[in-house]
């Protein structure tokens, strides 16, 4: 009996083109099904991100945290799904197509701009143009940090990072760019979508930059491709990988929505779903006949080929990461330095207790630092140009340069928000701890990346300085009033404000605890006396604390942060002499006191009249004051003047504070 033999068909290889209409295809198909978002840039943008993933980006999509990865990062954060097709184009795990079919919708992995923590590989949250690209310098500072320290066998990659017209019309990209070149950041690539097209219309109504000019001037290479056409993509790419004596800017000159065709290179193309006929019409221009959120098989497969590329190189890399010293492993890894910090801050506490002289708070908290730094490698320290005023530098830093990466003090210069920005990129990167410094009013400068750092969950450091009109003759122009309440309005971030050196150093100890959250450290100008004696609990840990409680029942509760706390024990000294027992409570942290029960709070706080006193304006006080307690601080801008002068001028005074008490008391007992 004859034998009929069969031959098993091959299925067709897909080529560039297509593997990157997957990508159009799903970002037409996800924004066109949540009724929103923006097609335009995934669309424009989709040859230049399937050059770079299959041919020069060195991932694993199954070990997205690989800690020698290159770094992929979406600065213009609209195009989400230009980022989430990638994903689960290569096999991401997490990321399926039931994700981009729930583009946009409540409790999604695929959010409308890309989320840190959301699903692997989402390596920052973006979305506020130009944060990304910020981001990326501070990773890309990270890797030469961390290569400095360990090897560059062990750490060697490359950050790259798609940017949109608009992050580079922000202001905070010429922060950023300026510090990348000044550094040197070879291992830095920008892939500049450059298709022209903003929301109002062409970019030509706000802009006539020559942006190659403008990167040159801030010592970047730079070079200009057709973003369409793959293969001088991927020459410009591998040229930019072949030369790290700077970073580099590749401007790809795109067309918006490409293959639309009528909205193709269109602002209409750039925030909203292009419409089903439009969809259809795409559809048979770039030759994708296949249903919505269907790739087809030899589509998908060549895409999951090019996420299990890197397989081999991750495994080679763990064989050598399993040979390096503990001190390496540490890095990379990140540690568990609890025991080493408390150490450090129990010996700064019992050194700060028998220092009879008064310091600022900013002074203890750089004698805290001092003691720091030693025992915590992976701190890594800086300032926008203060550092002195700030005190953020010890004699254990050593300032970072360009070609020299072993140092462990950045100064940044007076790029406030490329500062914060980029100590976000810092932390993302899991190796290093980052704290900078500023005077407290440039929090304004730096608010945009403050609150990422909440939103992402990070661990970075703020020390904010010269924290109220106590800074004196500057003016009100330096003299922050609203900023502590401002601050404390944004969700997952503590703010510090310590009254003494025993304080400091414990809000340093919590700071440094709070691997989810970053913390504001909100620091004197004007010397204060230490208040508190050695004690081996960190009674700032509760957020809030009687300081000091008066013999026998007490008749009001006088509540303060930082330096008004020493006020309010002088005001404490005044009553006790008419026979008023008040009690002083210090809250450096309202974030830790809310945390608290509520048992603990009415005990702390009393049920007698209180009295508040800080030194900026009331708002954030509201939470604890009744309609019947009262506050003694700001209600207005400050003035230029000596420090005694302004808090005698404003009435923050143990004498105004005292008489907010007897008034507090009267009106309970009339009521």
């Amino acid at each position: 009996m004859s034998k009929v033999q069969t031959q098993a068909v091959a299925s067709p290889q897909p080529n560039i083109n297509e593997m990157a209409n997957a990508i159009r295809a799903l970002a037409m198909d996800a924004v066109q099904a949540a009724n929103s978002g923006h097609p335009g840039m995934p669309m424009g943008m989709a040859d230049v991100a399937t050059v770079l993933f299959s041919g020069a980006l060195k991932f694993d999509a199954a070990a997205p945290a690989w800690p020698n990865r290159d770094r992929f990062i979406l600065s213009a954060g609209h195009g989400s799904m230009l980022l989430y097709a990638l994903l689960y184009l290569t096999g991401y795990p997490g990321m399926t197509i039931e994700d981009l079919k729930n583009f946009r919708q409540f409790g999604s992995k695929t959010a409308g701009h890309p989320e840190h923590g959301h699903a692997p590989g989402i390596e920052t949250t973006t979305g506020p143009l130009g944060q990304g690209l910020a981001n990326a310098v501070g990773i890309a500072l990270s890797e030469q940090l961390l290569a400095a320290r360990v090897g560059g066998d062990l750490i060697d990659y490359h950050t790259y990072v798609i940017a949109g017209d608009g992050c580079l019309m922000e202001g905070i990209s010429q922060e950023a760019i300026s510090l990348a070149g000044h550094l040197k950041l070879g291992k830095l690539i920008v892939l500049w979508d450059d298709n022209s097209i903003s929301i109002d219309g062409a970019t030509s109504l706000s802009v006539s930059d020559n942006e190659l000019k403008r990167f040159e001037a801030s010592g970047w290479n730079t070079t200009r491709v057709d973003g369409h056409d793959t293969a001088a993509v991927a020459a410009a790419i591998d040229k930019a990988k072949n030369d790290s004596s700077r970073p580099w800017l590749i401007a790809c000159k795109t067309t918006i929505g490409f293959g639309a065709p009528t909205k193709a290179g269109k602002s209409s193309a750039h925030g909203e779903p292009l419409g089903v006929e439009e969809i259809k019409g795409a559809r048979e221009k770039l030759g994708w006949p296949y249903p919505p959120f269907d790739i087809p098989d030899h589509v998908l497969s060549a895409w999951r080929e090019v996420g299990s590329r890197g397989a081999k190189a991750n495994a080679d890399w763990k064989k050598r990461a399993a040979a390096a010293s503990s001190e390496a492993k540490a890095l990379i890894d990140g540690r568990d330095a609890t025991g080493a910090v408390a150490a450090a801050i129990a010996d700064a506490k019992g050194a700060f207790v028998a220092d009879t002289a008064k310091r600022a708070t900013r002074v203890w908290s750089q004698l805290t630092l001092e003691r720091l730094v030693p025992v915590l490698p992976e701190l890594i320290g800086g300032s926008a140009d203060l550092t002195g005023s700030n005190g953020t530098k010890t004699k254990h830093h050593t300032a970072i340069a360009p070609g020299n990466f072993a140092g462990n003090y950045v100064h940044y210069g007076v790029r406030e928000h490329g500062m914060a920005a980029a100590m976000n990129g810092l932390a993302l990167s899991g190796s290093f701890i980052p704290y900078g410094g500023t005077f407290l009013v440039f929090t304004d400068y730096c608010r945009p990346a403050i609150r990422l750092s909440a939103l992402m969950k990070q661990r970075v450091i703020y020390v904010m300085t010269h924290d109220s009109i106590g800074l004196g003759e500057d003016g009100p122009t330096h003299q922050p009033v609203e900023h502590l309440s401002a601050l404390r309005a944004i969700p997952n971030l503590n703010v510090f404000r310590p009254a003494d050196g025993v304080e400091t150093a414990e809000c340093w100890e919590l700071a440094l605890a709070a691997k989810q959250t970053p913390s504001i450290l909100a620091l004197s100008r004007q010397a204060v006396p230490n208040l508190r004696g050695n004690s081996a609990e960190n009674l700032s840990a509760k957020g809030g604390y009687v300081l000091k409680l008066p013999e026998g029942k007490r008749d009001v509760t006088l509540l303060a942060t930082g330096t008004e706390v020493g006020l309010a024990v002088d005001a404490a000294g005044v009553l006790a002499k008419e026979g008023i027992a008040a009690a002083v409570v210090s809250m450096p942290s309202f974030e830790l006191f809310r945390a608290q029960t509520q048992d603990y709070q009415h005990d702390v706080l009393g049920h007698q009249p209180r009295v508040a006193i800080e030194a900026g304006v009331a708002q954030s006080w509201h939470e604890w004051l009744r309609k019947s307690d009262r506050f003694v601080g700001m209600s207005s801008f400050g003035a230029s003047a000596p420090a005694p002068k302004l808090f005698e001028a404003f009435g923050i005074t143990a004498a105004h504070v005292a008489e907010s008490a007897r008034q507090a008391i009267k009106s309970a007992s009339q009521g």
